[in-house]
């Protein structure tokens, strides 16, 4: 038996009055979760901020409504009975896995929220026979669709046009200073630093085999050196370019397949065979680091693919000069 599911009921096989409490319990979770979200953004991202403050106090209405119903019904004494207590019952993700992920994946995750409680309480009222339990399963997924059409009220009420287009423009520029910088930076790195002594090495030794063992150490040594300086060399937190840990994974991630990307075709045994596709790669890198300056930078194509391919050209001379004298 996988472990943690011994212990777990069914929705089926829970009473009436456990129905009602796992509903208490679940509003008062995500009120909670909203709370969070809503203290995650509250400095860079207001507006939004203020949308989660006004679902988490729907969620404490609805909380308070069942508790009532609860109260007349069964008495003071709420068993106490949660999500991971019942089998199949929808799972919310921990708020730290959300939360850094952005502001886009933040909203998808309180709109999957409330489309996951009014689903599965539409499903259950449809599965059961007893009319009390139907009409309690029905008031709650009522109570999760109006708190969705509460939701958009409170995003148009908070998140006017210009809002919205500056909370977006916010979180597109945190996008580009967090990720895309540093991942550039060490692209370029990787691809361009690593081609001198790896095509000096090839056209020195000929030998593929060592020529991939001075790529892989080349492309692992300016990753872990590339990734420790950018985290190293800025906190965040007067500059605005968000966790140095991101930017730090980031700047090393891409180093080292900047890097490696030109020494695994040297896998192949046979030299000009395995030169020739490391060559293609190279233009491939180089065409990928021109284009994320385009897209991403908005530098001009023209620009980008001379700094680009005049930068490789000049290393990859100097490597295949150095390896051949």
């Amino acid at each position: 038996m996988i472990p943690g599911l011994a212990y777990r009921r069914r929705f089926k096989d829970l009473s009436e009055q456990e129905i009602l409490a796992l509903a208490i319990s679940s509003e008062e979770d995500d009120a909670r979760i909203y709370r969070s979200y809503a203290e995650v953004l509250r400095a860079d991202y207001p507006s939004s901020a203020a949308i989660f403050d006004g679902m988490a106090t729907e969620e404490d209405g609805h909380r308070r409504r069942l508790i009532d119903l609860h109260s007349t019904r069964f008495g003071e004494v709420i068993p106490l009975i949660r999500r991971e207590h019942v089998s199949g019952f929808y799972a919310r993700r921990p708020v730290w896995l959300i939360e850094n992920l952005g502001l886009e994946r933040i909203r998808d995750e309180a709109a999957q929220m409330e489309r996951d409680a009014e689903r599965f309480y539409l499903a259950a009222a449809a599965q059961t026979t007893d009319a009390a339990t139907r009409k309690l399963l029905g008031d709650l997924a009522a109570a999760e669709a109006g708190h969705s059409e509460k939701a958009n009220a409170l995003s148009d009420q908070h998140l006017g046009g210009d809002a919205k287009s500056e909370e977006e423009s916010a979180a597109h520029r945190q996008f580009i200073l967090t990720w895309v910088q540093p991942g550039l930076a060490g692209l370029m790195d990787g691809s361009v630093s690593t081609l001198a002594p790896i095509f000096a090495v090839a056209f020195a030794t000929q030998d593929t085999w060592t020529t991939f063992l001075v790529g892989l150490a080349a492309s692992v040594g300016a990753g872990i050196s590339m990734g420790f300086t950018e985290a190293a060399s800025d906190d965040g937190q007067i500059s605005g370019r968000g966790s140095p840990l991101k930017r730090g994974v980031a700047a090393g991630v891409m180093t080292t397949i900047g890097g490696l990307g030109h020494a695994m075709p040297y896998l192949i045994p046979d030299f000009w065979t395995a030169t020739i596709i490391a060559l293609i790669v190279v233009f491939a890198e180089l065409w990928a680091i021109a284009w994320i300056q385009n897209r991403y930078m908005q530098t001009p194509w023209l620009k980008a693919i001379f700094q680009v391919v005049l930068g490789g050209a000049l290393v990859f001379a100097a490597g295949v000069i150095i390896g051949s004298g």
